[in-house]
């Protein structure tokens, strides 16, 4: 299912095999929660270079379930020719969301108010039925910050749920919050498993940045070098390019979407907020050959954003997430070329 093709000291290059084709490593996956990627449509979305998207299991579950079913499966209801990853719904337990920990599982509360308990084994049947390319298996995910109990807890709990969700195109995700040792645990119990891949999750949710680094080397330590390693929720250029230093293979994050939406475009050096009087320009961004680059200036996109258009927040999401994999892409150029990544090599990113 995965190959490495190159490294460059922890960095790597490498080649994940799907049903809905090869995809090149370190790849950026956009968010498609509902299975939509919000303002575009999948033929925009694959204009950016994007080839792998992620969808919520649970999410779709309880609104979607069946009609994605009669469509044929999430890739026919959606009209996306990429693969497609599936959380399984842990993440929603520190969210604003209806629904609570027990021992066997996740019960949640389905729109018409009845109560339904979501088990490793179901989510994974779930994820089955909507046909993914990849299923994340259902984890206990600590809010941060967390006393030291809730996260041993957690850990507990996702390795015992783990156990009960191992098989082929299956990744576990791991747990930890911000205590390495709890990381390390996690990590050593879970790597022996059968699952094709491994996610770093709890993490991105407020900790920071450097302690979320050292969580993701602390983890990465005890991984099998030759299974994909995605760590979720991270999406911003700098951290990003910094964890495939470290030897990530996979991102996935609403990060670039919910910017562009917000009016915050990402450009060599930095980023621009559109919509104010201090920003201007003919070029958005002179390096980027997206569509919205090509062909609209940097005035324009204030303009929409001033009169609240929502052209504006569509074309920001195309060239958000078409620089991102373009980082992702120069993070492989580099490691297939057996250059280090360093920092502002190329692309320039954003502080880290």
């Amino acid at each position: 299912m995965f190959e490495v093709v190159a490294e460059q000291k922890r960095a790597r290059a490498g080649v994940l095999h799907t049903s809905h084709g090869d995809i090149e490593t370190p790849v950026f996956l956009p968010v498609a929660t509902k299975g939509a990627i919000k303002t575009l449509t999948p033929e925009e979305a694959w204009t950016t270079g994007s080839r792998m998207l992620i969808v919520n299991s649970l999410h779709l579950y309880r609104r979607g379930r069946e009609r994605i079913l009669h469509a044929g499966g999430i890739h026919e209801f959606m009209q996306w020719n990429g693969a497609v990853v599936s959380d399984s719904g842990g993440f929603q337990l520190i969210k604003q969301f209806p629904c609570e920990i027990e021992s066997e599982g996740i019960r949640f509360t389905m729109p018409d108010g009845s109560s339904d308990l979501f088990t490793p084994e179901k989510s994974m049947a779930v994820q089955e039925q909507l046909g993914v390319d990849i299923a994340l298996a259902l984890d206990d995910c600590p809010s941060y910050p967390a006393e030291r109990e809730r996260v041993a807890r957690a850990v507990d709990t996702t390795i015992r749920w783990a156990e009960r969700c191992q098989g082929p195109g299956r990744f576990a995700i791991l747990q930890g919050g911000v205590d390495a040792g709890q990381r390390v645990r996690c990590a050593r119990a879970i790597a022996g498993m059968d699952f094709d891949g491994y996610a770093i999750g709890g993490l991105c949710i407020g900790e920071p940045k450097d302690t979320m680094h050292r969580m993701v080397r602390a983890t990465l330590e005890h991984l099998p070098s030759g299974r994909p390693r995605h760590l979720m929720g991270v999406g911003s250029p700098g951290d990003i390019w910094r964890a495939v230093a470290a030897g990530v293979d996979i991102f996935d994050s609403a990060y670039p979407t919910r910017n562009a939406r917000h009016g915050t475009i990402f450009i060599p050096g930095g980023k621009v907020n559109l919509g104010r009087a201090k920003t201007s320009g003919d070029v958005i961004d002179e390096t980027c050959g997206c569509y919205a680059c090509r062909h609209f200036s940097l005035d324009y996109l204030n303009h929409l954003f001033r009169e609240k258009d929502p052209l504006g927040p569509r074309l920001a999401t195309v060239h958000n997430l078409t620089y991102v994999n373009r980082v992702v892409a120069a993070a492989r150029e580099r490691i297939l070329a057996g250059k280090t990544l360093k920092k502002n090599t190329g692309i320039q990113f954003d502080a880290v």
